[in-house]
């Protein structure tokens, strides 16, 4: 029977084969492959589609060409060697639209719990019941914090989006990777008088066709950068910088933190899904089924690599979909063929 909440959705009548959490790529990805396999499912995300995607920055380019992102086989067209997050957001929208993928957004998933042979899964706006759940989170919701004094200030960002904010602002930029490298030179070239702070002796890992342009903008002397050196101190108009020559203090309007981010493991805890015993955190799951510890719960995405952020990708995690699909289909027919009495 559906059973009435007030204010929600009401409690499912159909029982669900599949319930995906996260409406990214992977977790769209997985709907694709639940549809054609005739399963029924359903794709929750608490924030919008391809929500990690939408925060990245404005003018933000893959590194992967555009072949290496499509999902379900649908191909993704590209006017540039290498898409940029505009062409991205287009092309998964074309794909929920056009496959008419069943999605519901700003719907946070808050528990979830196995009742016999399902799961009960309660969210913001009503509760569901399934057979299996695909967690297919990603990491872009909780950075890296720096763990230093004066980092709760308004002025301290995390994440950046837009380069013509910061016109004639002083900038620290933090990091040594692609974000930091382009947020370093988009707002240099906005008007910014940019700082880049590096722990590391030397520029990190930064795409082919950015690297050159950092490396000469430093060498010139445009944007000015301390390597082998780290923030210690942000207050409001200046901060310290740990430099292999002693402590500098410089003026300073806003800092970007560009120092990654790593997955939300409390949801996984929560509902008993085991992590290593280490920093890693890497989550228990089958290597060959995705399956976790927790019976006909699955793992698919950037979320499998724990604290290894940077070892799934949309071009290599992708498969992941077809992987956990064609697992729960196979057991679907061996009950068909075997049911218990």
């Amino acid at each position: 029977m559906t059973t009435s909440l007030p204010g929600k959705r009401t409690v499912l009548d159909n029982i669900l084969d599949i319930f995906i959490i996260g409406a990214g790529p992977i977790g769209l990805a997985c709907g694709l492959e639940a549809q054609r396999a005739g399963l029924s499912y359903l794709i929750i995300d608490k924030g919008t589609l391809v929500n990690s995607i939408y925060h990245y920055p404005l003018n933000m380019t893959f590194f992967s060409t555009s072949d290496r992102l499509e999902i379900g086989g649908i191909p993704f067209v590209s006017i540039h060697p290498k898409p940029n997050r505009m062409e991205a957001m287009e092309y998964y929208r074309r794909v929920a639209d056009s496959q008419q993928l069943k999605v519901q957004l700003f719907e946070e998933v808050r528990h979830l719990e196995q009742e016999g042979e399902l799961y009960r899964i309660s969210t913001s706006k009503g509760t569901y019941m399934a057979r299996h759940v695909i967690i297919a989170v990603g990491f872009y919701g909780l950075p890296n914090m720096l763990h230093i004094p004066g980092e709760d200030l308004p002025k301290v960002r995390h994440y950046y989006f837009d380069p013509h904010y910061y016109f004639r602002q002083k900038v620290v930029v933090i990091g040594a990777n692609n974000s930091s490298a382009d947020a370093g030179l988009e707002t240099w070239r906005k008007g910014a008088d940019v700082t880049l702070v590096v722990r590391q002796p030397t520029l990190g890992s930064i795409k082919y066709w950015t690297k050159p342009d950092l490396e000469n903008r430093i060498k010139e002397g445009s944007i000015k950068c301390y390597f082998s050196s780290s923030l210690t101190e942000i207050r409001e108009r200046e901060v310290d910088i740990q430099t292999p020559e002693g402590k500098i203090t410089i003026e300073n309007d806003f800092v970007l933190a560009m120092t990654g981010y790593q997955p939300d493991f409390s949801f996984l805890q929560k509902i008993g899904v085991r992590l290593s015993d280490d920093e890693k955190c890497y989550p228990q799951h089958d290597p060959e089924t995705m399956e976790t510890n927790l019976p006909h719960v699955y793992l698919a995405g950037v979320i499998c690599g724990g604290m290894d952020t940077h070892v799934w990708f949309i071009e290599n995690s992708r498969e992941h979909a077809v992987k956990i699909v064609k697992h729960i289909a196979r057991k679907a027919r061996a009950e068909e063929q075997h049911p218990q009495i």
